[in-house]
């Protein structure tokens, strides 16, 4: 899902358009995304702190994208979360379509290795 999804944009899919999703686990690659340098200190910014960090990333974001893409951004970091809680306290398990439909990219950042 999450390959399939940063493989394509409202205009369609592009072939000449690629994304490396190991940008996510992985802070020496580039992603290939549009401004996603910006957007990846963002996320990180959201899920770590501390304030003054988010605040430089807000500010990174707003200029580079425009505030209604901050906006944006920091409406899907909030989905995000709200869809965790949810799945975390309720239990929910991926399932096994999901389960297998995602083990490419699981195993490609390393999501289910041993902590050390």
């Amino acid at each position: 899902m999450l390959r399939a999804s940063s493989e394509s944009d409202e205009r369609g899919a592009d072939e000449n358009h690629t994304v490396d999703v190991t940008a996510l686990t992985d802070g020496t690659v580039s992603s290939g995304v549009p401004h996603g340098d910006a957007l990846a200190r963002f996320s990180e910014a959201v899920v770590e702190g501390p304030a003054a960090a988010l605040d430089a990333a807000r500010g990174e974001l707003a200029s580079e994208m425009g505030v209604a893409a901050l906006v944006d951004a920091a409406a899907v970091a909030a989905n995000f979360e709200r869809m965790v809680r949810i799945a975390d306290g309720t239990g929910i398990e991926l399932g096994d379509v999901l389960e297998q439909f995602s083990q490419d990219v699981r195993e490609e950042l390393g999501l289910e290795r041993s902590p050390d």
